[in-house]
């Protein structure tokens, strides 16, 4: 056979997309190849990727080059420009990957009965999200900090002051800073892992509560822990990096450079005498400010602050920021992906449709069938009592009705029956005072008490339709392994022996019952499931395929119920059957799938039900909120494709106007190139494609599909799997470039979550999974329309503000350490020691500048009115290389100003430079925080004058760091000098200098240039 198979090569771009997927079975790959051969000439007829073809051409197929990824280039500019970064992250990945080797999956032998016959030993059965260990907690989180280039430079610099001949100052002005960065990103991180840890242990109690609360559990525990299913979906927890800190670590990189320069002009003019390579390394220290170990702290306890303010937000309570360093993520949006059910509805199922082919009822006729039910079991009643009088006038009754009326209460009575009998719902019976789950069973007026009465199930679609076979009068008031038991409208008990049950599964998208009717004896075999799982399985119809089509169309999940009546031969037959296959060593999951599809064929189709899923609370205006900040909305679903299309549509997702585009199911290359090609024609519409479709577009045309989706205003995937999700993530994320954001409420959302720039998890009905192992936690949808509008807007503009403020703070003066440099003859002396260098990063100027964390240029109700000003956040103009070329250039200016005027006019008492300067430097330093703000802040004042306190207090007990060159020239601050008036007003004049042509030119800026958002706040 296998000599037989055209063998082709497959053409290296699916190689290469192929990673992505996983592999297929042996059949799927010999269909490839044969597609391959089909379809070979559309590697000379690639598809059409640009506009001009189109025109006055209708054919499917375009001979136009094909859009091309460029290639990586490898060698000494790749090197450069981040090279040695991938090679170090992968050899880094590669000895985590040896640690973290997983454990070779093998066959498992399960003892029943006999747990020290067990020689496995099972992964502990609880949640876990944490990322680090006690082992791997220091060393994950200085590996984390050092492989920024920041931090990494800053303990190079620090260690190079043990050697004597680079000393320059004191050890303490350099490794107090850097212990200082490295103490609160710990504690941070400690802090944040202690919370992971306690909501882990918190949810573990719960689960184990619920799982001890009644009685005992009986069952065979195959897999637990990292071995189940639900957690080898998922992906182990990283650590992510916000988009603002890899900007500012690129201009760290850019400063660097500078520093480099600036240092070999500096040897260069000394002439390059002496040991000048030592006094290049002492220069690069000597202007080491120019890149500010304060940075990192400044920004890490601001994202401590945002995230407390996020939290404390009354607007949006319960909100949990779980990763603290990235708030600043949430105003870079451009990609939102959302999970459908939970997310956007509420997960509460409500009974709306009963279809039975001829009639169809709806939430305003359910009196009717309430009355059907009534009906019939006061007649099953009156004839099982045997009494003949009362029998007759039935007889008469039923016979004087019409035929039509008559068949369609039997076909309800049927309908009800099997929609209550065919689930996995129990009822539980809460404990009441000194009376225990068990005696209730034992009087049956406790027994079946309604008020007292809850549905436990896997699925509240499940719940759904039990709650509503009770509002119309038959109620299900006792399960067991072994039956079932309901209460007929008039309060008779019915009792089902159960035979056998068959779960519903993903791959059968379907469930099975068989049931004994302990008073009549039948036999009944019921099923239900999904449309396409149950139309091949039920007798010959003309009206299912529609009606499932018009009740998805209308938003709502259907499920397609039938029945098959068994003798006892019959059902004896297939037992004996399926228990032989269920003893089977080999392929036993084939043969018992084999016998139990010998009862599904020709079975009597009873009905069609609709249960809809509730939209939660503002979700349309918020979901045209994000629309209007330009965040490009997916929606990714498991539903069908009919039911995704509906309720895009009715939670304005896809407005009623736009046009969708349904894409045509593909299974090969030749469909996909056709179908591509059919969309490229449209304009302006969503796109609406399920998982299978979607996953041979990407096998065959990754770029081109992604190139075309991304254009579209919506997209709705839909049969998704949890993988698949993830992988839609990564696409994105990969050909764009652009942030983006995951949103879900259940296990199988976990693995998009984490891929995702920014994970986003609601507390659902589906349990709190996704919330714990997310980065922001909500408890409503809504809510994230003002945590990307409002906080997300704050956090960034806050953190640029602040970052290229402190990177201003030392440029400044380091500028002025060149100037004083270049006129001493280019000695590598400091200007500023000790204490005055420590404390001008810190007490003299930290408050004013950190209390930007408080500024906001738009209130929260213009942010949230005016959506549309979210879309410049996303150009990242807050924080670019212009941004930083002018603060550079304010820096220089001021830098020079400041140490050319102290120069300039203390000519006669030059001993005095320090003082006069350093008093210049920080009262410039504060007149920038007040000329950035926007928002006055009550604690911005405090700040101002707190740090101007400390300053002029400073200049009286700490006079000996004072004196210019302290050791060389000896000269200490003359306290009656600076109580003078020409010291007062001079120092006023070269602060006015340095700062009143920046407010003019601001003032002028705002007045010709206005900011978008000054038209809103004037």
């Amino acid at each position: 056979m296998a000599d037989q198979i055209p063998l082709r090569p497959v053409p290296r771009s699916a190689q290469r997309r192929a990673a992505y997927y996983t592999s297929a079975s042996a059949a799927q790959r010999h269909n490839r190849y044969q597609v391959e051969d089909e379809s070979s000439h559309l590697d000379e007829m690639p598809l059409m990727m640009s506009e001009e073809g189109f025109e006055n051409d209708e054919s499917d197929y375009h001979t136009l080059p094909r859009a091309r990824v460029s290639q990586r280039k490898r060698g000494l500019e790749w090197f450069i420009c981040g090279g040695w970064k991938f090679l170090c992250t992968s050899c880094c990945d590669w000895l985590l990957n040896i640690c973290r080797r997983k454990k070779e999956l093998k066959a498992r032998t399960v003892w029943l009965g006999c747990p020290e016959k067990c020689e496995e030993k099972y992964p502990r059965n609880a949640i876990k999200n944490q990322k680090y260990n006690i082992f791997t907690f220091i060393p994950g989180v200085l590996y984390e900090q050092f492989k920024f280039f920041l931090n990494l430079y800053f303990l190079v610099v620090s260690c190079s002051q043990f050697v004597p001949a680079l000393k320059i100052g004191y050890l303490y002005t350099y490794w107090a800073p850097l212990g200082f960065v490295l103490a609160v990103t710990v504690a941070r991180e400690a802090v944040d892992e202690f919370r992971r840890y306690q909501r882990d242990k918190e949810m573990n109690s719960q689960l184990y509560s619920k799982l001890t609360v009644r009685g005992t559990v009986i069952g065979v525990v195959i897999y637990t822990g990292k071995e189940t299913r639900s957690v080898m979906n998922t992906s182990n927890p990283k650590n992510k990096v916000g988009l603002l800190d890899l900007e500012l670590n690129q201009l760290t990189k850019a400063l660097f450079l500078a520093l480099v320069a600036l240092s070999i002009v500096m040897v260069t003019l000394q002439g390059f005498v002496g040991p000048w390579y030592r006094n290049l390394f002492r220069f690069l220290l000597l202007f080491s400010y120019i890149i500010p170990i304060s940075l990192r702290v400044n920004l890490d306890m601001g994202k401590a602050a945002y995230g407390w303010m996020i939290m404390k937000d009354d607007n949006i309570p319960g909100t949990v920021v779980r990763t603290s360093t990235i708030p600043e993520e949430l105003g870079r949006l451009v990609y939102l992906l959302t999970d459908k059910t939970g997310t956007l509805t509420q997960n509460e199922m409500i009974f709306k449709r009963l279809h039975l082919g001829t009639v169809s009822y709806g939430t305003d006729t359910m009196d009717e069938i309430q009355s059907h039910i009534i009906s019939s079991y006061s007649q099953m009643h009156s004839q099982s009592s045997g009494n003949s009088t009362s029998s007759t006038p039935s007889r008469k009754a039923q016979s004087s009705a019409p035929k039509v009326r008559k068949s369609v209460s039997s076909r309800i009575h049927e309908a009800v029956k099997a929609i209550a009998l065919c689930h996995n719902v129990t009822p539980v019976y809460e404990s009441r005072t000194g009376v225990t789950a068990e005696t209730e069973y034992a009087e049956v007026d406790q027994d079946f008490s309604d008020e007292n009465r809850t549905y436990q199930a896997s699925s509240p679609d499940e719940v759904a339709l039990v709650q509503w076979t009770e509002s119309v009068g038959l109620t299900l008031v006792n399960r067991d392994l072994t039956s079932m038991q309901l209460k007929t409208p008039g309060g008779q008990i019915l009792t089902y022996c159960i035979l056998q049950i068959f779960p519903f599964t993903s791959e059968s998208k379907r469930m099975g019952i068989i049931v004994r009717d302990e008073s009549t004896g039948e036999i009944t075999f019921y099923m239900k499931g999904a449309d396409v799982a149950m139309s091949t399985i039920v007798q010959y119809n003309d009206w299912l395929e529609e009606e499932c089509g018009n009740m998805a169309r209308e938003g709502l999940r259907t499920l397609v119920v039938a029945k098959k009546s068994l003798t006892e031969e019959q059902y004896q037959d297939f037992e004996n059957r399926y228990n032989q296959a269920k003893l089977s060593i080999h392929d036993r999951a084939l043969k018992v799938a084999a016998v139990v599809e010998s009862l599904e064929r020709e079975m009597e189709l009873l009905c069609l039900t609709g249960v809809e899923d509730q939209l939660q609370a503002d979700v349309r205006p918020t979901l045209e909120m994000l629309r209007n900040a330009g965040i490009k909305i997916w929606m990714l679903t498991g539903d069908k494709l009919e039911t995704a299309t509906c309720i895009a549509k009715s939670s304005h997702l896809v407005s009623r106007t736009q046009d969708v585009h349904i894409f045509r199911p593909v299974t090969n290359r030749g469909e996909a190139h056709l179908e591509l090609n059919a969309f490229r024609r449209k304009h302006d519409c969503a796109l609406v494609i399920s998982g299978d479709s979607l996953e041979v577009c990407l096998k065959y045309y990754e770029h081109e599909f992604v190139e075309l989706a991304c254009q579209c205003p919506a997209v709705v995937c839909c049969r998704c799997s949890p993988t698949q999700k993830a992988h839609i993530v990564k696409l994105l994320q990969h050909h764009t470039g652009k942030r983006t954001c995951a949103i879900g409420d259940g296990g199988n959302d976990v693995s998009m979550i984490q891929a995702a720039d920014c994970g986003i998890g609601i507390e659902g009905k589906e349990g709190k999974q996704a919330s714990l192992a997310a980065d922001f936690s909500i408890t409503q949808f809504k809510h994230i329309g003002r945590l990307l509008m409002v906080h997300g807007r704050n956090s960034y503009k806050r953190s640029a503000a602040l970052g290229q403020f402190v990177m201003h703070r030392g440029l400044i003066i380091s500028t002025m350490q060149a100037v004083f440099s270049s006129v001493f003859y280019f000695a590598s002396v400091p200007l500023y020691q000790g204490f005055l260098m420590v404390g001008y990063a810190t007490i003299y100027t930290m408050f004013p500048v950190f209390s930007l964390v408080l500024d906001q240029d738009v209130k929260p109700e213009m942010a949230l009115l005016y959506p549309e000003l979210y879309k410049d956040l996303t150009k990242g103009r807050s924080l670019s290389f212009k941004t930083f070329f002018i603060w550079v250039l304010i820096s220089i200016y001021q830098g020079g100003i400041l140490m050319y005027g102290a120069l300039l006019l203390f000519e006669s008492e030059f001993v005095h430079v320090v003082a006069i300067s350093f008093t210049a430097l920080i009262l410039t330093e504060l007149l920038m925080v007040a000329l950035t703000i926007r928002t006055w802040h009550w604690l911005m004042v405090v700040a101002e004058f707190l740090s101007l306190g400390c300053y002029v207090a400073s200049l009286a007990f700490l006079n000996e760091y004072f004196g210019i060159g302290r050791v060389s020239f000896g000269a200490f601050l003359d306290v009656a000098f600076i109580t003078t008036v020409t010291f007062l007003w001079k120092v006023s004049a070269i602060t006015v200098v340095s700062c009143l042509p920046l407010y003019i030119l601001k003032y002028l800026k705002r007045k010709f240039s206005p900011p978008s958002y000054s038209k809103l706040t004037s």
